[in-house]
């Protein structure tokens, strides 16, 4: 055991004595379960993306705080059950979070929304006002429009876009095939279009 962990090290010290900021995912997941400060670790890698989603979903700050604890909280608790399935651990993370958003919906009644707060700041780069008043109004179409479609649409939508995750990630995390999701944003697209255009004058 002790010589498997020397011959790990690439610069003549175990993977032990590193930071724990420099580990790999797979290493500090290991540790975790019995090591505070490698879960720590994780949820400073993860902690930012994860509250982005989130907030993108639920729409406001102090929601958004509250289930990203939460979230961190499950994955601390779970942690030990994780089980690599060939897709980043991030996804874990986001799927944990994502049934978190579903269940507020579902427990609160909430209105849909989503700020796509990121997706406004383009407006702002338009150097022209009449460009950047133009661009500010269709992003309103848009946000209007994402209101009104469901919370699996919703969150393909904000993973594909804001975090810019793959096809098979969006599916680890909805619990779908990668060919249901990209159905699935097909569609979403399609109808985002649709309620797009009825609102044309």
């Amino acid at each position: 055991m002790k010589e498997e962990k020397a011959s790990v090290g690439q610069r003549g010290a175990s993977p032990s004595d590193a930071p724990l900021s420099d580990l790999d995912d797979r290493t500090l997941i290991a540790r975790a379960a019995n090591e505070p400060a490698a879960f720590g670790a994780l949820y400073e890698r993860y902690v930012e993306r994860i509250y982005n989603y989130i907030y993108h979903r639920v729409g406001n700050h102090h929601d958004a705080e509250d289930l990203t604890a939460r979230a961190f909280q499950r994955a601390l608790h779970h942690i030990g059950n994780y089980v690599d399935r060939g897709v980043p651990f991030a996804a874990w993370l986001y799927r944990i979070a994502h049934n978190l958003v579903a269940n507020w919906y579902r427990d609160n009644s909430r209105r849909r929304d989503i700020p796509l707060d990121s997706l406004a700041e383009i407006a702002h780069r338009q150097p022209d006002p009449h460009r950047q008043m133009l661009a500010e109004e269709e992003w309103e179409e848009v946000r209007r429009a994402l209101r009104q479609l469901s919370p699996d649409r919703q969150a393909v939508i904000v993973l594909k876009h804001s975090e810019r995750l793959s096809n098979a990630e969006i599916a680890a995390i909805l619990g779908k095939s990668e060919g249901a999701v990209k159905s699935l944003y097909h569609r979403t697209l399609i109808a985002l279009r649709q309620m797009m255009g009825e609102r044309e004058p």
